[in-house]
């Protein structure tokens, strides 16, 4: 089947993104710094994400990685939730920092956060690469938020389509046919 016409138009610049993880990164420092740490990076998107801060927190921590998908192929609508929680570190009594590509309509992260705290964490703590909040249908909001976005289906930094353009170092506007479309 052939590919859909499209294009890539940058949205965030390889340099705002540095920008924000140095931000971020300041901000965890501040608030989690008293009892051991747990990143855990949300499976695929957050890989960059997950790498790029990593770097910048200067104190010693975990690193957990968690599987969710709720997309399938080259969609904009959400499916049905799966997590594969399989392979997650211990994380009683640690203060846990979870990281995501993007908050979309929230299901997600409400979801991952609801499951950690079953886990009897010190604290859960939410970071964000991208929050769409127009697109946002549950109560939740990110501790720290690098961007705000309109509802524009964006890739790059660790955002796909269909699987492809997570390499691009920066975040892009998909535009189909002309005209860009919504979702992640």
């Amino acid at each position: 089947m052939p590919m859909p016409h499209h294009t890539v138009h940058p949205l965030i610049s390889i340099a705002e993104i540095e920008a924000a993880i140095d931000r971020l990164a300041a901000e965890v420092r501040r608030d989690l710094t008293v009892r051991p740490l747990t990143v855990l990076g949300v499976l695929n998107g957050s890989l960059m994400f997950v790498a790029d801060l990593m770097r910048k927190l200067n104190q010693p921590h975990q690193l957990g990685l968690i599987q969710v998908s709720s997309y399938r192929g080259p969609v904009t609508q959400p499916g049905s939730l799966r997590i594969n929680s399989e392979f997650l570190p211990a994380i009683a009594g640690r203060d846990v920092l979870l990281l995501d590509d993007i908050l979309d309509t929230g299901r997600t992260l409400a979801a991952l956060v609801n499951l950690l705290h079953q886990q009897s964490p010190a604290s859960v703590r939410t970071a964000v690469m991208l929050w769409k909040r127009c697109r946002t249908e549950v109560d939740i909001h990110p501790d720290y938020v690098g961007f705000e976005i309109p509802d524009q289906f964006v890739v790059g930094y660790g955002l796909d389509y269909d699987g492809d353009y997570r390499h691009l170092p920066y975040i892009g506007v998909v535009n189909f046919d002309g005209a860009s479309t919504t979702g992640t």
